[in-house]
């Protein structure tokens, strides 16, 4: 027997052409009032009258030569401290989440220290808690306190972001409709096992996007650990700025910093628009 290929009418083939053309309009358009529009900022920063000035100080080509190797080094202290750190968030964050979702009257105590947890440290600002842990707990001269700056500012971040990632995990396991945990229970699982398999693979797809801007946050945050004392990026950077009197190691820094956190920001939004168009069946 002899497959036929399907054939396209004419009226598919004016279609197909039709959205060729209009993708390629749009894409002209689009690269065109892009280029317009920033030349058009570009320029009115380049002719302003203090530019040369504000290039020498904070954009200098030189100086961001000079500070590039020494605020590099440094920077991997920020992005040891954010990989370490967020391998004790996801745990500890998720431990909270659970135990607050968790219906038992046994875990009312439990369930009482989570939210206070979660509502202390997401009031305290970072920065304090940073100072607190960094300062206080070497202060207490207690046996097993790290005072080891490094670990001080694990904790300290550790303390403060589990409490954000808590309440978005616990969102997320909240939104999936209780027909999935009777739908376990009818399958003979047990609470935890319908928790393990069911529940928490459909929360976690639906708060990807919120927990890896946590997590992007995070990342900027590193640079609070300098209060206490450890020589990350930002630190590094504000030593070059007082031995040169130029500011042009700030702006590297902060171009350390983008280059990390710009990726993991589109792959959010890559994340966000694919989960739209699995709600609209696109």
């Amino acid at each position: 027997m002899i497959n036929e290929q399907p054939t396209v009418s004419a009226r598919q083939l004016e279609r197909l052409a039709f959205r060729r053309k209009r993708t390629l309009r749009r894409a002209a358009v689009g690269a065109l009032s892009t280029l317009l529009v920033f030349g058009v900022l570009g320029w009115l920063v380049t002719s302003a009258p203090g530019w040369p000035r504000v290039q020498a100080t904070f954009f200098s080509a030189s100086h961001a030569k000079d500070s590039l190797p020494f605020i590099w080094d440094a920077f991997w202290l920020n992005i040891r401290l954010f990989t370490v750190t967020e391998l004790f968030v996801l745990p500890l964050a998720l431990l909270i989440a659970v135990v607050r979702v968790v219906p038992s009257p046994s875990m009312l105590p439990f369930k009482i220290l989570a939210a206070a947890y979660t509502d202390i440290f997401r009031g305290t600002p970072t920065l304090l808690v940073v100072l607190l842990v960094g300062f206080g707990l070497p202060a207490l001269r207690l046996a097993g306190i790290p005072t080891n700056l490094f670990w001080l500012g694990v904790i300290a971040l550790t303390l403060s972001y589990s409490a954000y990632v808590a309440e978005v995990l616990r969102a997320g396991i909240l939104s999936v409709h209780p027909t999935q945990w009777a739908s376990g229970r009818a399958l003979g699982m047990s609470y935890g096992q319908t928790l393990r398999k069911v529940i928490l693979p459909q929360a976690v797809r639906r708060v990807l996007p919120p927990l890896i801007n946590d997590f992007v946050s995070l990342q900027k945050d590193t640079a609070l650990v300098s209060t206490i004392g450890l020589v990350e990026a930002l630190r590094a950077a504000s030593v070059y700025q007082a031995e040169s009197f130029n500011f042009t190691s700030l702006a590297v820094a902060a171009v350390l910093f983008i280059v990390i956190t710009v990726p993991i920001a589109r792959v959010t939004d890559w994340l966000s628009l694919r989960a739209m168009r699995r709600q609209v069946g696109g």
